[in-house]
């Protein structure tokens, strides 16, 4: 028996390295809350065609109301729930393919969302305090092209880099990205504020302590309960080791 819910879409917004795929993972195991994945990234739109049998024209184009038709049939649970991941950036090449579809919608990103994928959609912001210990992160997988380890099916959503680089400490680049992960918090609070948008904040320190009592807030505030007898099962693997503790040493030393 299926859940009734007044939740019809969700979103994971967040930034790199913020324990997204370990929140979209755990509530895909939850069997009432979507499959979520990232499934509107740009790099990754070829992928997704070919698995679900999406055609291109002989010019490369697919038919982007298509695409999004497949998607939804592939991350919603039988209570009607869809649930994807939207990184900084990602939520502005959506909503301008969408426009597309809808022109009389372009400049208005949260109706073109509802218009597209039903009433309520519903916001989770997680982001990450220490973002020193993020950029380290992020590197890492910046220089491995290892964006995660473990999963149930995941295209991609990582960064595109070729796996097999030996990680190295990098000063100016842990710098450049503790920038951009400020810039895209900042942006994130921006578009929340200009669409009067309250998303349910979760901390990645907070999911890393206790990722079962965050995915059960998650649906709590999503409406949705864990099903009698469904287990929630983490997919995805912690990556952190002695190495990230070294680099955040090293790089704090000299402030």
């Amino acid at each position: 028996m299926t859940q009734p819910t007044d939740t019809a879409t969700y979103f994971i917004c967040a930034t790199p390295r913020t324990g997204s795929s370990l929140l979209l993972g755990l509530l895909g195991s939850t069997g009432v809350a979507g499959h979520p994945q990232a499934y509107f990234r740009s790099p990754d739109e070829g992928a997704w065609a070919e698995r679900w049998g999406i055609r291109r024209t002989p010019q490369g184009a697919l038919d982007y109301g298509e695409f999004v038709r497949a998607a939804l049939r592939e991350g919603r649970t039988g209570n009607g729930v869809f649930g994807a991941k939207l990184m900084w950036g990602t939520h502005a090449e959506l909503t301008g393919r969408l426009a597309g579809l809808h022109p009389e919608l372009a400049g208005d990103e949260l109706r073109l969302l509802e218009r597209e994928f039903g009433q309520p959609v519903r916001f989770v912001h997680l982001r990450r305090d220490d973002i020193l210990a993020q950029a380290v992160s992020w590197l890492r997988a910046e220089q491995t092209g290892v964006w995660f380890v473990g999963g149930r099916g995941e295209i991609s959503g990582g960064g595109g880099q070729v796996a097999g680089e030996r990680p190295h400490f990098d000063r100016d680049a842990i710098t450049r990205i503790m920038r951009t992960v400020e810039a895209h918090n900042a942006g994130w609070e921006r578009w929340f504020e200009a669409y009067g948008i309250q998303p349910y904040r979760v901390r990645y320190e907070d999911l890393s302590a206790d990722p079962s009592a965050v995915t059960l807030s998650v649906l709590d505030d999503l409406g949705l309960a864990l099903p009698a007898g469904q287990q929630l099962t983490p997919s995805h693997h912690r990556q952190a080791d002695r190495l990230n503790e070294e680099w955040i040493a090293r790089f704090s030393r000299f402030g």
